[in-house]
């Protein structure tokens, strides 16, 4: 199964998947499919448990591509000797962690229609997230800041992907955000994120279906990081929840 149409793209909220092995390592499995997302466009890669048919439970530490053959690795606890290629193994999601990547990384694109400049850097984890952007004068206001962002998510806007022909970039490239990474090009297709009437771009990772899902944010903090760059970091904002409780 080509990488572009892994289990972990066509369906980010799948938490348990049967596959086989391809190839076993001591330190890693590469396997015909995936739920587990490898690290990468600031995304951390997945961790989760692997059951075998002998019914050894086998723990995934970290997901990763490796760079030389474009396959995805899972990267084990422990050694194991005890899968060959061809083996049935189960996956499992560690799927709070994986949804909370996905309700953050749904926000980043939304933190990039409210400051509609280039994106010098950015990362995320499962209780903040943050983008650089390129700007010259001044920081952005945190409260206006979260006040636009919860206005987006309050809306539930309906999130999509979209595979277009990558030429749209040489018709479009201010479709690209990010300054000093490109997407990465060659197969023909492109990866798109469109969030309905807000935002458009390239990307890899998983979201969320709907705004509405990420639930209320912070802006955190706001500050310089260079004369043109400022970072701009959005935790998930429990305030309301524990007033309730």
């Amino acid at each position: 199964m080509s990488n572009a149409l892994m289990s972990y793209t066509l369906d980010p909220y799948l938490k348990q998947l049967q596959t086989t092995v391809l190839e076993a390592s001591e330190n890693h499995l590469v396997l015909a499919d995936t739920i587990f997302y490898p690290t990468g466009g600031g995304q951390p890669g997945d961790t989760g448990t692997l059951l075998t048919a002998s019914g050894e439970v086998l723990k995934v530490n970290d997901t990763r591509r490796c760079r030389e053959t474009g396959r995805v690795l899972h990267i084990l606890e422990e050694p194991t000797v005890s899968l060959n290629e061809g083996a049935a193994v189960t996956l499992k999601l560690d799927w709070d962690r994986r949804y909370a990547h996905m309700r953050m990384h749904t926000c980043m694109h939304l933190l990039c229609a409210v400051i509609p400049e280039g994106v010098t850097g950015g990362g995320l984890t499962d209780r903040k997230a943050r983008l650089d952007f390129c700007l010259k004068e001044g920081l952005p206001d945190k409260q206006q800041l979260t006040d636009e962002l919860n206005a987006l998510i309050q809306k539930d806007l309906p999130v999509s992907v979209e595979i277009l022909d990558e030429s749209i970039l040489d018709e479009q490239p201010e479709l690209v955000k990010t300054m000093s990474v490109q997407p990465p090009r060659g197969t023909g297709q492109l990866r798109m994120i469109r969030v309905h009437d807000t935002d458009f771009q390239p990307c890899g990772g998983t979201h969320v279906a709907r705004t509405g899902e990420i639930g209320l944010v912070r802006v955190a903090k706001v500050e310089s990081k260079g004369r043109n760059n400022k970072r701009v970091q959005i935790v998930f904002d429990h305030t309301t929840k524990e007033r309730s409780e």
